[in-house]
């Protein structure tokens, strides 16, 4: 089955076209500024082993994105005789309104991703756009959304609710959803592969422009940080992680400005951008002025990681002990402060660091020294190999 994987952000479209179950990637490509004025966008292209095309285009919106990379996918060169061939589209979706799942995509799974455009602002207009136009170019082909919390719908109730009224989680869907779902999966399924065994006690640290941690005992997921949005949890590149919501009441009464317009000052000025004072929401820039003396920007890795380790410590009562910490996502495939400051004086349970390892890895490896009970594992995960996974089981019936 040719399953073309969709990974959408706001000016960014990533694919990948896979032949299930074997898992073959017969083509992928990426295409950046997205709806850009006045800016080219590059798309790049390979076909199975073969090498990189670039190709440099102008992309007014997703759908002339997604008309270029079937193009390319239906050319010459192209793994597609044509559109036809093309037997499943399945997409990273993010939110949608009581959805938690892996489902085939109709107007009312739409309907309730509109319903959570505020929540998830930066993905779910781009993946409906997109959603529509397969839809239109490629009517045949089943839409498939895997949905970001799929992976966390087997936690316990009471990691999923807040302490609201009743009605308000009942019948306006408010609960703690977890997101990132795709890579948790990646990383507990590569877990038990690399440990040899699937009866682990298990904590991933998603960190990138993007974080979350997720608490995995036997290959399920037992919560994750993240709740009702992306927006919650630890302290991301300009999202400000948890927050008293009373401060936003604060906010708008001395600025004089409305809740959506401080939820946007949330959602784009917060993070490592507000707690760095504005200079970076970038790790390797704030690691850099860090190190040539800038307090403020030690500061806000030092806040980062200390929410990490809250998360780290309350996972590991939830699970009852530690076998393997392991590490994914940009900062936490090549950021060896980071790493270094989240496992600091963790050996009182079991954990011990080889600073060694950790200078040198650098996407995939181990960081434990020799003897450490808890194994500490960096890995490269694959979110687009989950979702083809995902959608092949829809589908098939698996």
């Amino acid at each position: 089955m040719k399953i073309l994987v969709s990974n959408l952000g706001s000016t960014t479209f990533k694919y990948k076209l896979f032949d299930m179950p074997g898992a073959a990637v017969l083509a992928r490509g990426a295409m950046d500024r997205i709806g850009d004025d006045g800016g080219d966008s590059v798309h790049k292209f390979q076909v199975g082993d073969a090498g990189e095309t670039e190709q440099v285009c102008d992309l007014p919106d997703h759908a002339a994105a997604i008309d270029e990379a079937l193009r390319c996918l239906t050319g010459a060169a192209g793994p597609l005789a044509s559109v036809d061939d093309l037997q499943a589209v399945g997409f990273k979706t993010v939110h949608a309104r009581s959805i938690t799942g892996v489902v085939e995509i109709d107007e009312d799974v739409i309907g309730r991703m509109e319903d959570f455009f505020r929540l998830a602002p930066a993905h779910n207009p781009a993946y409906v756009a997109a959603i529509r136009q397969f839809a239109k170019v490629a009517p045949a082909a089943p839409r498939v959304g895997c949905f970001e919390p799929a992976f966390h719908g087997k936690a316990p109730t009471r990691r999923q609710l807040y302490a609201i009224p009743q009605k308000w989680e009942q019948e306006y869907g408010i609960r703690r959803y977890g997101f990132h779902g795709a890579s948790h999966r990646y990383a507990a399924e590569k877990v038990i592969e690399l440990e040899g065994t699937s009866t682990l006690r298990h904590i991933n640290c998603h960190l990138g422009g993007s974080s979350s941690l997720c608490a995995v005992k036997d290959g399920v997921s037992h919560g994750a940080s993240h709740g009702l949005s992306p927006q919650g949890g630890v302290p991301q590149n300009n999202r400000i992680g948890d927050l008293d919501p009373y401060a936003l009441q604060i906010v708008c009464d001395r600025e004089g400005i409305s809740l959506d317009e401080a939820l946007e000052i949330c959602a784009s000025e917060g993070g490592l951008l507000g707690l760095s004072g504005g200079v970076s929401n970038d790790m390797r820039d704030l690691q850099e002025r860090a190190v040539a003396g800038d307090e403020r920007c030690a500061l806000a890795i030092e806040v980062y990681t200390s929410s990490i380790r809250d998360y780290l410590g309350a996972y590991v009562v939830e699970l009852g002990g530690l076998d393997v910490i392991s590490f994914t996502g940009g900062i936490g495939e090549h950021s060896e402060i980071v790493r270094a400051q989240v496992l600091h004086g963790l050996e009182f349970l079991g954990v011990e660091l080889d600073a060694k390892k950790n200078a040198s890895v650098h996407g995939e490896g181990v960081l434990h020294a020799t003897g450490s009970q808890v194994r500490l594992h960096v890995l490269q995960t694959d979110e687009e190999l989950i979702v083809a996974r995902q959608t092949h089981e829809l589908l098939t019936g698996q």
